[in-house]
């Protein structure tokens, strides 16, 4: 017993005099570019390989990305739950990070239950655990826009039904959407608007 212990020592010892140490700016680069090609089982590779230290302590948006979709895979939820509570992203990442603290909490439910879960389960689990605010400004999203876009398009709606280019840019800017997803929006409320008008006609009250 003594032996093998020995020889597991030595082993380890070995492994840490042929490890491989990146700078920072080499494994910033990595896991960018392993984020992108969402290669799931080169990030597991990585952060297997790498000791703690050398990733612990950063806070560059690439490698928490790439750390989060690593725990993700070892099914380390409350370890996600912690890092995306206790810092601070850019917004430009934040639909990225909800995604994965949906999934963690998706797959932590699911692993409970033994099953999947479907679209109405998944529905009250959004819920019940919103997001943190390091990653959420608090407004929901609807049809792919957010509640206070929503309130603006209608708002400007009241008042012209048919903006010309211009004013669909100045919307576009108050709203926080670009000039294509407004103009559709328009198209799309006027249509629906036609054919709830068609319907009231085709199927009077009292008849």
């Amino acid at each position: 017993m003594a032996r093998e212990q020995q020889q597991q020592q030595q082993q380890q010892v070995m492994i840490r005099q042929n490890h491989l140490a990146y700078t920072d700016e080499q494994l910033m680069c990595i896991c960018e570019t392993l984020c992108q090609a969402k290669d799931y089982p080169s990030i597991c590779r990585l952060f297997d390989y790498l000791y703690p230290n050398e990733y612990l302590h950063s806070t560059h948006p690439s490698l928490m990305r790439a750390r989060l979709l690593y725990l993700l895979m070892k099914c380390r939820f409350k370890e996600i739950y912690d890092l995306l509570s206790s810092s601070v992203f850019d917004s430009r990442y934040h639909e990225e990070l909800q995604e994965i603290w949906w999934q963690a909490h998706y797959a932590e439910l699911e692993q409970a239950r033994c099953k999947p879960l479907g679209a109405v389960e998944k529905y009250r689990l959004r819920k019940k655990h919103p997001p943190p605010s390091t990653i959420w400004d608090g407004q929901e999203t609807i049809y792919s826009f957010k509640e206070n876009s929503r309130k603006q398009l209608k708002a400007f709606y009241k008042e012209n039904k048919y903006p010309s280019a211009e004013e669909k840019r100045v919307i576009a800017e108050k709203s926080g959407l670009n000039f294509l997803q407004v103009s559709n929006w328009f198209k799309n409320r006027r249509q629906r608007e036609k054919f709830s008008h068609i319907s009231d006609i085709s199927h009077p009250s009292g008849r």
